[in-house]
């Protein structure tokens, strides 16, 4: 069985469903394909922030901002290492993209737009996202999809995985082909566009491409899918070596190799100035942990064996956060006290020597450094790091210890892309009819060697929206 269609957008995500929407409200016949059972992808588990400059909620809360601006603040942030071509063209339509989300019905987190601490801040509040994270994003979607398909444009086939990409003697793709109902399809397109995602849920081909052992709390569907069917044309990847952790997740109860973002430590210093100290395996401090930039953080784990770290705290820490903010997001200092021992990853002890030993980390180490912490808050200064938040020793017991690792929500390599969003082999030529949106060209085209604020969900709705525009009004 073959079918016609004048495009093909595969995943219908946070880039796909637009892109298909778009295009199918333009005039061109689409079929949006998925392979998991729901619509949506990393929407479920995503923050969905989203940055723009120039926005009708910016001017309604007397916020001056400028696509320079922002330009400027991207650039500062990724030391200049992302794609500039990309992000410029992110940066001029940004508004459009939020201020269209608004004329849909978004529902806003009313804080929004804020400067966010949970990566290198921006220097003007220029983020935004939903009420219910990157679920209210996904509600506009589904309004989107529901008018596309009532057009009759629109076809949206779930649980049908593309199996390959078909091409022409040229090396032109011609289409693709659906495993659907057990049954290999055949569907031919005048264009293609991979909208599939990363590949932080597929361990082997995240230390083949990123270079460092995986620790995911990504959305199990993210397995590299695009940039596999693509390679087999000759597809290049860009963006290898760009890899940075998200700062810190607690290890899931039962799951190796999985991280839970839902009851993450609350690691920001901005957010939580820190009474705890931070050691690895040596049982060594290895940063500030009271360092503000959480780019200089991340770039430290990158450095400490297995990217894996203790958080480590006294009786007197814990209780000091019931006040305040607490170390783990939702838990009490009771809760704590209750999970430690019971929860993998969550330990507590009588002595700072016993409490290596259950959490894994070097007795000896562990005690030099906290005697040296103890030194450091006496005398009111720390020399080895020069951290200045010192109100408390570490002395009283019980004792805990929480294992944190580097954690990656997203991948940074990709597939590389021209300025047109087609998708070019290793010669550096294009690959005819072949596009790719979303996070599978990589975090590194629009973030670069960082984590820029919005730049991944903004991209992926903007480049979508304009890619599907373009293809509108086929026949």
């Amino acid at each position: 069985m073959e079918l016609s269609y004048d495009l093909v957008v595969v995943g219908a995500g946070t880039a796909g469903i637009p892109c298909a929407a778009e295009a199918a409200l333009g005039g061109a016949r689409v079929l949006l394909v998925e392979k998991d059972q729901r619509i949506g992808g990393t929407m479920h588990i995503s923050g969905g922030h989203m940055a723009a400059a120039g926005t009708r909620r910016q001017a309604e809360r007397g916020i001056t901002d400028s696509v320079e601006a922002h330009l400027a603040d991207i650039h500062r942030i990724s030391e200049g290492t992302a794609r500039a071509d990309l992000v410029r063209v992110v940066a001029e339509n940004a508004a459009e993209t939020i201020d269209w989300l608004d004329d849909r019905g978004f529902r806003f987190a009313p804080e929004t737009p804020r400067i966010i601490y949970g990566h290198e801040p921006y220097a003007t509040a220029r983020t935004y996202y939903g009420a219910d994270e990157a679920l209210s994003i996904l509600e506009v979607f589904e309004r989107l999809l529901d008018e596309a398909i009532a057009t009759g444009r629109l076809e949206l086939w779930k649980n049908a995985p593309v199996i390959g990409l078909d091409t022409d003697d040229d090396g032109a793709v011609t289409g693709v082909t659906v495993l659907r109902g057990g049954q290999d399809v055949r569907v031919r397109a005048r264009d293609v566009v991979l909208a599939t995602g990363g590949f932080a849920a597929e361990p082997e081909l995240f230390l083949e491409l990123e270079g460092a052992p995986l620790v995911s709390a990504a959305y199990p569907t993210s397995t590299g899918d695009g940039i596999l069917l693509a390679q087999e044309l000759g597809a290049a990847v860009a963006g290898t070596g760009s890899y940075l952790p998200t700062f810190g997740g607690l290890p899931d109860p039962t799951t190796p190799g999985k991280a839970n973002w839902s009851d993450r430590q609350l690691l920001i210093a901005a957010e939580r100035p820190p009474v705890e100290i931070y050691v690895d395996k040596g049982g060594r401090r290895w940063v500030a942990e009271d360092e503000l930039s959480i780019d200089v953080k991340e770039r430290a784990l990158t450095r400490i064996e297995d990217m894996t770290f203790w958080t480590v705290f006294d009786d007197a820490m814990l209780e000091s956060t019931r006040s305040g903010r607490p170390l783990v997001v939702g838990w009490t200092p009771d809760d704590l006290r209750a999970r430690a021992n019971q929860r993998a990853g969550v330990h507590s002890a009588g002595t700072l020597e016993e409490l290596a030993v259950i959490a894994g980390i070097d007795p000896a180490g562990l005690v030099a450094s906290a005697a040296r912490y103890n030194e450091a808050v006496a005398a009111g200064a720390d020399p080895d790091f020069g951290r200045t938040h010192l109100p408390l020793p570490l002395e009283r017991a019980p004792y805990y210890a929480i294992r944190n690792h580097g954690i990656s929500l997203v991948t940074f390599a990709g597939l590389d892309i021209d300025s047109d969003l087609r998708v070019r082999r290793t010669d550096g030529t294009s690959v005819p009819n072949l596009y790719a949106i979303g996070e599978v060209i990589g975090a590194a085209a629009t973030c670069g060697q960082s984590f820029c604020s919005g730049m991944l969900v903004t991209p992926a709705i903007t480049f979508g929206r304009l890619l599907g525009r373009r293809f509108g009004g086929g026949t």
